[in-house]
């Protein structure tokens, strides 16, 4: 037994991008004790948890949303289109919900996938969700000043330092709403997580109650006048079930925001219990609320005859209830708000969607191929080789046996540290006495590691064959089957070998567990790439130049100024020998 080193030395460049791109961190565990002057407070229980994810999830979005899919794509099935899509996300918040009690740090989706996948991947997400906060952020703070203009009788009667002011030279138009709501909301975040949430659940509440107001109200209208939306000689799937399922994939965004639950994880008491807890929690009182919104206002006026900009507040006013808009505009202004706070605190799409997509595969990797090597500082290299002289090991050329090894890992495997290494590994398959062939553990681990890429491989190639029209017939029935086919085998075979028993130590134990697994996490990672997929290739040209200068960033600056650039991985078995004999409290 022994424990592993690697340098990059000698290995050419292109061996040492390789290499930096597969580091991974280590989970936050007792032994590493956080310095005072880094550690989060935990200030957070579920309440707060729920205020956030709600206050993150329903923006102003739903007031408007409803409207847009029920005359395009739904119908008067719009709930049903709801449901589908709080059921696809409620896949994702599984994931979520397990990661984030096993990996309780700050960093969400980023921090997953520098644990489990490895530090180019976790760049690229980290730097997408930038983009994705900082447009989702801008966007919704711009909303916000047409609202409050309601108020005031219009966007002209806004008092001149809160209108909109356009300068002809730069073609810009400047919001001094959105500037000053950005700048107080942030302020607020510096005082305190605690103070921040609190407010935030007051700004939470009003939005809920608005809501409620529009189910309750909406339905005393509904059964006084009869539900006329329901009276269709088109029936309840106007469109079909295609149509439905197109609004689905829609309204599948108004469930973004969830996820910012998982990125306070560093600041929760209890985050093994709390965090899946308020992630269930805030993901079903969301799609409960837009279910009932969505069933109500589909009654209320017809599919076909919904105002696209104003659905909820003109159903009203057609009812004789102009006064009710003012408290629907006040729900709209709270939720930008709301949402906004949830922007700046941990949504376009494509980021988290790239990031949903992580973190199920995140969670194939933890159950089947995860990380059995511990990164360590360099300078605890006395220590290391300490203890691995009292092991008798030569550090230059070790042979580790495979029985004393949690999840093991792949021969010949390079790793992080200051020294060149190889690891041998019995070849031979395990034969037992009744004549039946076993994996040992590195070529299970290399099968698993495998088939888990070739399934994320199979839903690409399946969702995009089925998606794009304008491939040759021939050619998209081909991709359909090879991708149909990669997608089979990869549950056929993740079903069948089992899971790796360092699983049930990796992290912080006795919290959430995802169920189902692997067929969850392969159902959430073919929808979240459908998605993708569909968001249209506008959107992904402007996405893929920022992921492009990202590209570069790591490559140039972030590659060589890692946290991991000269760490040393050992074993993940020997840890605990070298955390005993070092005494030191690692940050």
């Amino acid at each position: 037994m022994g424990f592993l080193f690697d340098s990059q030395k000698g290995v050419g460049l292109w061996g040492g991008c390789l290499r930096s791109l597969l580091r991974r961190k280590q989970v936050d565990s007792a032994h590493v004790k956080a310095n005072a002057h880094h550690q989060l407070a935990k200030e957070l229980s579920v309440p707060h948890l729920i205020a956030i994810g709600v206050g993150s999830t329903i923006g102003a979005g739903v007031y408007i949303l409803v409207g847009t899919v029920a005359r395009e794509h739904s119908g008067p099935a719009l709930s049903i289109s709801f449901l589908i899509a709080g059921i696809a996300a409620a896949l994702s918040a599984f994931c979520y919900a397990e990661l984030a009690s096993r990996c309780p740090s700050a960093g969400s989706a980023y921090h997953y996938s520098y644990i489990c996948v490895g530090e180019g991947v976790a760049w690229l997400i980290g730097w997408a969700l930038i983009l994705e906060y900082t447009i989702g952020g801008s966007a919704v703070a711009r909303g916000i000043s047409p609202n409050l203009a309601f108020f005031f009788g219009g966007q002209d009667s806004l008092p001149i330092f809160l209108a909109r002011q356009y300068i002809p030279g730069l073609d810009i138009v400047v919001d001094p709403v959105a500037a000053i709501l950005v700048f107080i909301v942030t302020g607020l975040l510096c005082v305190g997580i605690k103070e921040s949430t609190l407010v935030q659940g007051m700004v939470t509440t009003v939005n809920v109650c608005a809501m409620l107001f529009v189910i309750i109200a909406g339905s005393y209208l509904g059964f006084k006048t009869g539900w006329a939306g329901y009276g269709l000689p088109t029936g309840f799937f106007a469109f079909g079930v295609d149509g439905m399922l197109a609004g689905s994939a829609t309204v599948f965004f108004a469930y973004i925001g969830f996820d910012s639950v998982a990125s306070t994880a560093e600041e929760v008491k209890n985050p093994q219990r709390d965090l899946p807890l308020g992630i269930g929690l805030a993901l079903s009182i969301c799609c409960t609320l837009y279910i009932l919104v969505s069933v109500v206002i589909v009654g209320l006026v017809p599919y076909h005859a919904m105002n696209p900009d104003t659905p909820i507040s003109s159903a009203f006013a057609e009812h004789g209830m102009q006064w009710a808009a003012y408290i629907i505009t006040a729900g709209a202004v709270m939720a930008l708000c709301s949402t906004l706070m949830g922007s700046i605190l941990p949504q376009v799409s494509v980021g988290t969607l790239l990031a949903f997509t992580m973190v199920a595969i995140s969670v194939l990797i933890l159950r089947y191929v995860p990380p059995d090597m511990v990164p360590f500082p360099s300078s605890l290299q006395d220590t290391i080789d300490f203890v691995s002289l009292q092991y008798g090991v030569n550090s230059q050329n070790i042979n580790v046996e495979t029985s004393d090894v949690n999840g093991g890992t792949s021969s010949n495997l390079p790793l992080l540290g200051k020294k060149n290494t190889v690891v041998d590994y019995p070849k031979i398959v395990k034969q037992e006495a009744q004549g039946n062939y076993v994996l040992n553990e590195e070529n299970r681990r290399k099968i698993a590691g495998s088939t888990i890429a070739f399934t994320c491989i199979g839903a690409f190639l399946l969702t995009y064959a089925a998606t794009d029209l304008n491939i040759p017939r021939p050619v998209r029935f081909t991709l359909c089957g090879v991708g149909g086919a990669l997608l089979l085998f990869g549950l056929i075979v993740l079903t069948l070998i089992e899971q790796d028993d360092a699983r049930h130590s990796f992290g912080h134990s006795g919290g959430f567990i995802c169920p189902f697994v692997p067929l969850l996490p392969i159902f959430c990672i073919l929808i979240n790439i459908y998605l993708l997929i569909n968001l249209g290739a506008a959107t992904w040209a402007r996405v893929s130049v920022w992921l492009l200068i990202g590209v570069f960033v790591y490559a140039f600056y972030g590659r060589t100024h890692s946290s991991l650039l000269d760490a040393v991985y050992v074993p993940a078995a020997h840890a605990d020998k070298i955390y005993r004999s070092s005494g030191d409290s690692l940050a």
